[in-house]
């Protein structure tokens, strides 16, 4: 089933296997993929004498599914389906996880934090082997699962059990369940879903015996994106002893699927640039704290204070905060309640549960447009919604949705309800602006674009900021504070680009040195 060159690749991942592993399969011999299951698994174990395929027929429940158990014993993780496609990393990083192998791991102060979560919690992911965000939530949830044996983890393949899919009125991929109840909806990384898991169940507090961490260090950079690996890499490089302390290396890049603008690099993408950061970052003794929630932020003294969910803190004359920016929200009624049953934010990864239906689109910018024009080529009709007078985005992707037949777009129109049923979206209330006229649109989606929203809710309280909550800066990334700076998207620089955002992070770095060897910080 698998050709010889990805085999061989899989032979050099798993040539320094040290325990052995099994993959249990179960599967009703009348599913026409049990063969095909069980011809991947037995490819997959050849690659290793520390593997094997044991085969458990059944002719009952459509089951179709296998766990992978460590020296005979479960691991708690299960597979339902064929983990092909972007999930074929997951199935082989299971296995390197669960051997203590692979670069996913996380340190010791994570570890802590998922060893102390309170046990019994059977969690569930539904994917879609297409979709580029659900490998992130299913490798995430298996870390979690083999550094804490009181919890268990499978992912199903939505498109082979749509009967459930249905029963759960799934339309948003992936889509979390713990213990039955829905979790987590679309993209997120192993800190956002350890942070969600922590406030739904709770944690073991910590004790004298194990106190939280505290680290120090010459410089902190916040957030892991363009602007903080170039500020941490500009910082590093004059003998500073730096960190990162943020959700992911990478940060909003990661969700860019096509980059055509940073200059000297005619095309990349965003998983791609989020790994050159960090190699790029690797060639230097910089620190990384990754899958970190800041929740207080003490900036006003010489010494700075960075605390983060779970208690561990961080310490350093100068920080430099990049944190970025992250989706903004509609606000209005009916939003959060069906995000995920119909309110959606990648078209990317849920434009196919759309298939043949009428979606809308909030926002008339790049993104917005290009959401249409992609979605228009799914579904049966695309309704743009922008509350400008006209439409922001670049004119050939405006020419380009203007002649597609099945794309309609409105202007100067504020939306202001999401309706449902009680399962799913089936209507969107706007108002136009000019003269008051309300009106529903009956639809099956909404796929919001509207921008970005600064991510400065840890730090408005000692800092200066915008109205619009960006923090503000001088010409040479100073803020309000001495010893506190600001790069990228979530100051108050014009122009939200991956280059302007690097060569922000450069210049906040060589600000925060000068003002060092003068002696005004640090």
């Amino acid at each position: 089933m698998l050709d010889s060159s990805i085999l061989q690749q899989v032979r050099q991942i798993f040539q320094n296997l040290d325990a052995h592993y099994t993959f249990r399969l179960i599967a009703d011999s009348r599913r026409s993929e049990t063969e095909e299951l069980q011809a991947f698994l037995s490819d997959v174990a050849s690659c290793s004498d520390h593997l094997a395929c044991e085969l458990n027929q059944t002719f009952q429940d459509n089951s179709l599914e296998f766990s992978l158990l460590k020296d005979g014993e479960e691991t708690g993780i299960t597979f339902r389906g064929i983990p092909n496609g972007h999930e074929f990393t997951s199935l082989l990083l299971a296995v390197l996880n669960a051997d203590g192998k692979g670069k996913n791991l996380p340190d010791s102060g994570i570890i802590r934090r998922i060893q102390s979560l309170k046990g019994g919690i059977r969690l569930t992911t539904y994917v879609s082997l297409t979709c580029t965000n659900c490998p992130d939530v299913v490798q995430a949830l298996n870390i979690i699962v083999l550094t804490n044996p009181n919890l268990s983890h499978e992912m199903v393949d939505g498109a082979l059990f749509q009967a459930e899919v249905e029963q759960r009125n799934i339309q948003a991929v992936p889509s979390v369940y713990a213990n039955g109840e829905l979790l987590h909806v679309g993209r997120g990384d192993l800190g956002e879903l350890l942070q969600k898991l922590e406030e739904r169940f709770g944690s073991e507090p910590s004790t004298s015996e194990n106190p939280p961490i505290h680290r120090e260090f010459d410089l902190l950079v916040l957030g892991g994106g363009p602007a903080g690996a170039s500020a941490a890499i500009y910082s590093a490089r004059k003998g500073l002893r730096v960190a990162i302390v943020g959700e992911r290396i990478g940060g909003q890049v990661k969700e860019t699927v096509g980059i055509e603008n940073l200059i000297s690099v005619p095309h990349t993408t965003g998983v791609r640039l989020a790994d050159d950061l960090r190699t790029h970052l690797g060639h230097y003794p910089i620190e990384l704290f990754e899958n970190r929630t800041i929740e207080q932020a003490e900036l006003r003294e010489r010494i700075k204070n960075i605390t983060v969910k779970g208690g561990e803190s961080f310490s350093a004359p100068a920080v430099i905060i990049a944190t970025g920016a992250g989706w903004r929200r509609l606000n209005i009624p009916g939003e959060a309640e069906y995000i995920g049953r119909g309110v959606a934010f990648c078209p990317h990864c849920d434009g196919p549960f759309y298939q043949g239906k009428h979606v809308a689109v909030i926002g008339g910018g790049n993104s917005g447009i290009e959401a249409a024009i992609d979605l228009a080529g799914i579904c049966s009709k695309v309704t743009v919604f922008e509350f400008m007078d006209s439409l922001k985005a670049d004119q050939v992707l405006q020419d380009k949705a203007r002649s597609l037949p099945n794309v309609e777009i409105f202007t100067s129109m504020q939306t202001t309800r999401v309706t449902g049923d009680g399962n799913k979206v089936t209507s969107l209330r706007a108002k136009h602006r000019t003269t008051g006229e309300e009106h529903d649109f009956p639809l099956d989606g909404i796929f919001v674009q509207i921008g970005l929203s600064a991510n400065s809710q840890p730090f408005r309280h000692e800092l200066e900021t915008s109205p619009i909550g960006e923090i503000l800066i001088d010409t040479h990334c100073r803020t309000s504070l001495p010893g506190v700076y600001a790069a990228g998207d979530v100051s108050s620089v014009p122009y939200k680009q991956i280059i302007i955002a690097m060569g922000e992070g450069a210049k906040a770095a060589l600000s925060a040195f000068d003002d060092r060897v003068r002696g005004i910080s640090g």
